[in-house]
């Protein structure tokens, strides 16, 4: 993925890169763990359906972030649930799996929900059985994936923050611009269709902040106010 950041400019006319502070002292940095690389070197292949590839990296991030705030959960069980809980759609023909969650599905393609969870499960297991993931943490993580959409409720909270990172993307911008191109939406329907969804069904409160925090923004990219901003471009013109 290629950055679309411009080169910086040095306003201040001198170097102050040294005072920035290592990456080890920064709070809230990630990276992929050699673990998670290897989960997905093998997950990716089944992941190039639906935007699923970008969408399950920032899911993880996501999932990085709460399991900051929730000591209580396990990333050995969250982190790889969280890279395989898709792979399954690879299963469904690409146009048969958005009209399963199109805003107006009649609920006549939720078989193909249940079929990409099943699937899932399987591709998951068998990912984790050559990475080398202990048994009981495969039987943990196969069991939260299986069914990661359909079930209504938490298992334990690993369970839980799989569901809550897969559902705060929705409102990242990836996952609004995602959507927009998916239903022919502009902005704004984009934002409330996928606010509507990224909020009132999750389950930890440190998902909610985060969501609402992600919809708060995304309200002031939309307003008149911030579009007539002053910027130094504006001054240099």
């Amino acid at each position: 993925m290629s950055s679309h950041s411009r080169s910086p400019i040095n306003h201040l006319g001198r170097d102050v890169s040294g005072n920035i502070p290592a990456s080890s002292s920064v709070t809230g940095l990630i990276e992929l763990g050699e673990r998670d690389v290897a989960i997905w070197n093998l997950a990716s292949q089944f992941l190039t359906t639906r935007d699923n590839d970008a969408h399950t990296l920032y899911a993880y991030g996501i999932a990085r972030a709460l399991l900051s705030q929730t000591p209580t959960a396990d990333e050995n069980i969250v982190l790889p649930a969280i890279l395989l809980h898709d792979t399954g759609w690879s299963t469904v023909d690409e146009k048969e799996n958005l009209e399963a969650i199109a805003p107006d599905r009649d609920g006549s393609r939720e078989h193909l929900v249940v079929k990409h969870e099943k699937e899932g499960a399987r591709i998951a297991r068998d990912v984790l059985e050559r990475v080398g993931v202990p048994d009981s943490d495969i039987e943990q993580i196969v069991a939260i994936i299986d069914g990661h959409d359909t079930r209504r409720t938490a298992m334990n909270i690993n369970d839980a923050l799989v569901k809550d990172s897969d559902k705060v993307w929705r409102v990242t911008p990836h996952g609004r611009r995602v959507v927009m191109d998916w239903f022919g939406l502009d902005a704004e329907q984009a934002l409330r269709l996928c606010a509507a969804r990224a909020y009132d069904e999750l389950f930890t409160d440190e998902a909610k902040s985060l969501s609402a925090a992600l919809i708060a923004l995304a309200c002031i990219d939309s307003t008149e106010q911030l579009s007539n901003t002053y910027t130094r471009e504006d001054a240099e013109q």
